[in-house]
């Protein structure tokens, strides 16, 4: 295997992010979420956005010369973390959230997304987070997976979302952000 890394992400990776999140989009969630609402999927100017102000962090991983996934993640606002009552947790201010997480379908199981979800677990203890979540839709094992073999556990909270007229329900995801990577 070629050299993987993960670095933060540059404006000159603005496009291939763009792309690998519309790509990967298509082939993992066509039965989740109609076509129309897939052949819409033209982030550029947000990512971009992203990027280039530094609102949250982005991570690109990489293998070689090849740009393979990517990863956003930054304090948590209130309505990531509150309980299904609405209630916030005692440590909402130092919950950080992982907002997105994609490996290309054709990267994937090289431990690329662990290398992704590491690295944003040590920004988020840098800017003073103690605990991590995600939103993964339901119907998505392999990522609901993914995360519980990292130690994040679905925690019962379930929100549904609008995916264009089509319910989408997600699960959040919680855990340390003591991550480790263990290499085979």
């Amino acid at each position: 295997m070629a050299e993987a890394s993960v670095r933060p992400a540059v404006p000159a990776d603005v496009e291939e992010i763009a792309r690998i999140q519309r790509d990967t989009w298509r082939a993992a969630y066509a039965e989740l979420v109609p076509e129309e609402v897939l052949a819409g999927l033209d982030n550029v100017a947000a990512v971009r956005e992203l990027v280039e102000q530094a609102t949250a962090a982005v991570l690109v991983a990489t293998e070689g010369e090849w740009t393979v996934g990517f990863c956003v993640a930054g304090l948590a606002p209130d309505s990531e973390v509150a309980e299904a009552d609405g209630t916030l947790p005692p440590d909402a201010a130092t919950t950080g959230l992982v907002a997105t997480l994609l490996v290309e379908p054709r990267w994937g199981r090289r431990g690329h997304g662990g290398r992704l979800l590491a690295a944003a677990a040590e920004t988020l203890r840098s800017q003073g987070a103690t605990r991590g979540v995600s939103w993964v839709p339901e119907a998505d094992r392999a990522s609901l997976a993914f995360y519980a073999s990292a130690g994040w556990p679905t925690d019962g909270v379930v929100r549904t979302l609008d995916a264009g007229g089509r319910p989408l329900r997600e699960a959040r995801v919680t855990g340390s952000l003591d991550l480790k990577l263990i290499s085979s």
